[in-house]
């Protein structure tokens, strides 16, 4: 495999299971700690009402929510395919129920930055 190619697949690997992509590098305690914490804020988001948002590109901000969810990768997919995320909108917490989810899927796209960072060739480990 090329070192492009692994780059590519590191990446890939790294935006569908948060932390896959340090245990690839060889941060395993890293990779675990971030499965379990943005797989933790995905599960608050949901448990504080927050609503799994559509792609509607005639709502940008709608839109930009859905991209910023969809970064989560794996918590986001199996929150659609479990029918949850329909958002409570008369809920207290609503709102930080949308930070959350939010919040997990920008936080993994820096946690992907970070492993095709260290994926890289000649890279401090």
């Amino acid at each position: 495999m090329t070192a492009q190619a692994r780059l590519v697949a590191v990446g890939l690997l790294a935006w569908l299971v948060p932390g896959a992509g340090q245990i690839v590098a060889g941060r395993v305690r890293q990779g675990v700690v971030l499965f379990a914490v943005l797989g933790a804020m995905a599960a608050i988001g949901l448990a504080f009402g927050g609503r799994l948002f559509p792609f509607q590109p005639s709502e940008p901000l709608v839109f930009l929510a859905a991209v910023a969810q969809w970064a989560a990768g794996l918590p986001r997919l199996v929150a659609e395919l479990a029918g949850a995320g329909r958002g409570e909108v008369v809920a207290a917490t609503y709102d930080y129920g949308n930070a959350f989810l939010i919040v997990c899927g920008l936080l993994n796209l820096l946690v992907l930055l970070d492993a095709i960072d260290r994926a890289r060739p000649g890279a401090v480990r």
